[in-house]
């Protein structure tokens, strides 16, 4: 499938109609999207710098408040329902997509805010398990609604700080903040660089004559969560075993390659490549910020290579479909630059390509990744887009 991705106004209509329907409620819509990350894989959860972008596929929730203290939620994407009790809340993660929404609404009553009961219909547009954030797109949609259903206004911020809490101890993945931030805090038009120590961010406006394609492979492997949460504890062991030497550390952000040659005898050879790749990552990072500034596409385009090389190599995250994905762009012309994105062990590649190219290059990608693996993939042109907000937007809302 190739397709340009927008935001599905219609999708509102739709939900509205639905809920109205089944609740018989006045209702109103939220909607979050979901992302591709430039560069600056792995790097969150290092205290390092990130570099996404929200595109146009949303996470819609209509919502309609309830007079008892139910969470009832429908999910026209699984064909489910979902019945919870806001008092009987907590427990394990249960692998299931409502683990999400009892998350978000668990983590906001802890923190002290008193949640309505409420009909919630949730209509999801982003690709499951591509590497394109559909979860922090439901949590930030979720939370959105559950607060404003309920009279209560929290900065932007915080929402995402209670998200991600949310995926740490009701799904159990350790994520870093940076799917949930730019859930929250995306922009029409721009990517979006994240210090994600201190939280400061810069929009950096995507260059006229230039576009981003995202080719998903349709793979995903189901090693990804667990491998997911051991390459963040083969960063905390190399931050551990660091800090004999380098007393001032907190995390490989604080770390030079410089110092981790020097004292590199002391890791293992594992923890030793996981910490190169996250230390040498930040660095790309930084240097993808200037180039945009520049417009250097060039440039851009050499630093997503060498991150993806870099997640091949030194973090193994990627996977052959992947790999492949890359080789065949870095072929086509009006190419700047190809790399994984998300997490890994599947979904997607993103791509920096020429305007002029782009109608070639996408049936020339679904062409010979059909013919090499026997799979047609799903190629998305991608906007920048803005991030959660009600539908239709209220004046002055945080996008």
């Amino acid at each position: 499938m190739i397709s340009s991705v927008s935001s599905n106004e219609s999708a509102g209509h739709e939900l509205l109609a639905q809920l109205r329907e089944q609740c018989g409620t006045t209702a109103r819509i939220y909607g979050a999207p979901g992302r591709v990350n430039l560069i600056g894989e792995h790097t969150d959860y290092n205290d390092g710098f990130v570099m996404p972008m929200a595109i146009g596929f949303y996470t819609w929730v209509a919502a309609g408040k309830r007079d008892d203290r139910i969470l009832e939620v429908r999910s026209d994407r699984f064909h489910e329902k979902a019945t919870m009790a806001l008092d009987a809340l907590t427990g394990p993660p249960r692998e299931h997509w409502s683990d999400f929404v009892r998350g978000v609404a668990a983590v906001l009553q802890a923190a002290g805010h008193k949640i309505s009961g409420a009909n919630l219909v949730i209509h999801g547009e982003v690709p499951l398990g591509a590497g394109l954030s559909s979860s922090a797109s439901l949590e930030v949609s979720t939370a959105l609604a559950l607060l404003s259903l309920s009279g209560i206004e929290l900065p932007r911020l915080e929402l995402v700080k209670l998200c991600q809490k949310a995926e740490h101890e009701y799904v159990g993945t350790r994520c870093g903040i940076m799917d949930q931030f730019i859930a929250g805090f995306g922009a029409a038009g721009h990517a979006l660089m994240l210090d994600c120590r201190s939280l400061e961010y810069q929009l950096l406006p995507i260059p006229h004559g230039v576009q981003l394609v995202v080719c998903n492979s349709m793979v995903r492997h189901e090693l990804a969560s667990g491998e997911y949460n051991r390459r963040r504890a083969d960063c905390e062991t190399g931050v551990r075993l660091l800090q004999p030497f380098l007393p001032g550390i907190r995390a490989l952000r604080d770390v030079t390659v410089d110092d981790l040659e020097r004292y590199k005898g002391a890791l293992p050879e594992t923890v030793y490549r996981r910490c190169r790749h996250v230390i040498t990552e930040n660095g790309r990072v930084l240097a993808a910020a200037a180039a945009l500034q520049s417009h250097d596409a060039e440039l851009f385009g050499q630093l997503m290579y060498r991150s993806h090389a870099s997640l091949r190599t030194d973090y193994e995250v990627s996977c052959e479909e992947i790999d492949l994905l890359v080789e065949l762009a870095s072929s086509r012309p009006g190419i700047y630059g190809a790399r994984m994105t998300g997490g890994g062990f599947g979904g997607c590649t993103v791509n920096l390509i020429r305007s002029d190219f782009t109608a070639a290059f996408r049936s020339d990608m679904a062409r010979m990744y059909r013919e090499k693996t026997g799979i047609t993939p799903e190629i998305y042109v991608c906007e920048p887009a803005q991030g959660a907000h009600s539908w239709p937007a209220k004046g002055g809302e945080q996008a």
